[in-house]
């Protein structure tokens, strides 16, 4: 459903464009884009560079906030801390201790000793410790009042995504949670704006998910559909279901619709945490979906639906995958601090996932890379369900 480090953290569509009387480009999506080339047809290009250099804005916002709001620095000194230890001194809660330490680390900042200890680099110790001669604090310190790095700084410290109490969360939908995803304008809003980074790597997608054996597949959260679309055409005996919330399927009605293999595509509203299947399907597809939540909701998703398949089912999460031991790569880990702004995830390592996989008894694959970042880890069901 989402690639969100592309919106400002105030998340609103911007007053100058109302203003004018236009709209936000992305609002014009289908028309500009929808009917230019098929889905399955790889771009020539890469726009994996854009995204990067888009997100480095919080390289600076996590530094400086480490060093300025923290002093995280000058707290770990030389020494060698459990990371417990560390997180009950900075008196965050996991999710975000976990994205802070993931970007420090993978900007080599901070290193983990044999024995599991945190501890400075040797740069940190000498330029981000005040008491050393060349410290360089009071230079990022310039930055410390800055808008994004205070609202970085609440974010940390409350562990809860931008404006939840005014206009709702953005990307995410739950009971008991406020959602703009419940609104009609907003909700397009959002889905459309990352319906770009989807149209990119969508192709890729399909052809490298082996589909062989699948008749029925629920592309879960499904958003715009232009993954389902993009799968209907590599396989042409494939049926997709395509379950996502109200708002957002009148959108996918918008952009499916014209599509000369939408008979084959049925959109269905639903809460991806209750929904059931009519039929039953042998995978379900969670593209950009886990990033969104927090560990307890990722465990429950992959417990609902794997109590679904049958001998031989799938789930497939296709997502980007940090390294195991949460130290890289950068790109991934600003991304990672972008989705914690902004939802109630992060992003994950592939070994979590194939723990919670295989916690249910299926058999998790290595990740198989994509596009801009993405890649695909399926969890298989080689016996039958105990449900």
């Amino acid at each position: 459903m989402v690639d969100h480090s592309s919106l400002k953290t105030g998340l609103k569509v911007p007053d100058k464009l109302k203003n004018h009387g236009c709209k936000p480009i992305s609002m014009t999506y289908p028309s500009r884009q929808m009917t230019q080339a098929t889905f399955t047809e790889i771009p020539t290009t890469d726009p994996t560079q854009i995204f990067e250099t888009f997100r480095w804005r919080y390289a600076s916002n996590i530094l400086t906030a480490a060093v300025a709001h923290f002093g995280l620095f000058d707290f770990l000194k030389d020494k060698q801390l459990t990371p417990e230890t560390l997180q009950d001194h900075l008196k965050l809660e996991t999710r975000p201790f976990t994205v802070l330490l993931t970007a420090l680390k993978s900007m080599g900042l901070i290193q983990t000793t044999p024995e599991g200890k945190i501890t400075s680099s040797p740069d940190a110790r000498a330029h981000l410790n005040s008491r050393e001669p060349y410290y360089v604090g009071d230079y990022l310190g310039l930055a410390a009042d800055s808008p994004e790095v205070l609202d970085l700084v609440e974010r940390l410290r409350t562990n809860r995504p931008a404006d939840i109490d005014n206009q709702g969360a953005a990307f995410i939908y739950r009971s008991g949670v406020k959602s703009a995803m419940n609104q009609s304008e907003l909700a397009r809003h959002f889905t459309l704006s990352l319906a770009g980074r989807a149209r990119n790597v969508a192709p890729a997608l399909a052809q490298k998910l082996d589909l062989t054996g699948v008749d029925h597949l629920v592309d879960v959260a499904g958003g715009t559909g232009i993954y389902a679309l993009a799968l209907l055409e590599k396989h042409p005996n494939l049926e997709i279901t395509l379950v996502d919330l109200p708002e957002v399927i009148n959108i996918a009605k918008d952009i499916t619709h014209q599509h000369p293999n939408r008979h084959r595509l049925n959109l269905e509203e639903g809460n991806m945490f209750e929904w059931t299947p009519h039929t039953s399907a042998q995978a379900f597809l969670f593209s950009n979906i886990f990033h969104d939540w927090d560990i307890p909701e990722c465990q429950h998703l992959i417990h609902h639906y794997a109590n679904m398949l049958p001998k031989g089912g799938r789930i497939i999460i296709h997502d980007v995958f940090l390294h195991d031991a949460l130290d890289g790569p950068l790109p991934l880990a600003l991304y990672s601090a972008a989705l914690f702004t902004l939802t109630e995830g992060r992003a994950y390592a592939g070994n979590e996932y194939r723990t919670w996989l295989e916690k249910e008894g299926l058999q998790a694959t290595h990740p198989v890379p994509t596009a801009v970042h993405c890649g695909i880890i399926e969890g298989i069901r080689n016996e039958p369900s105990l449900q």
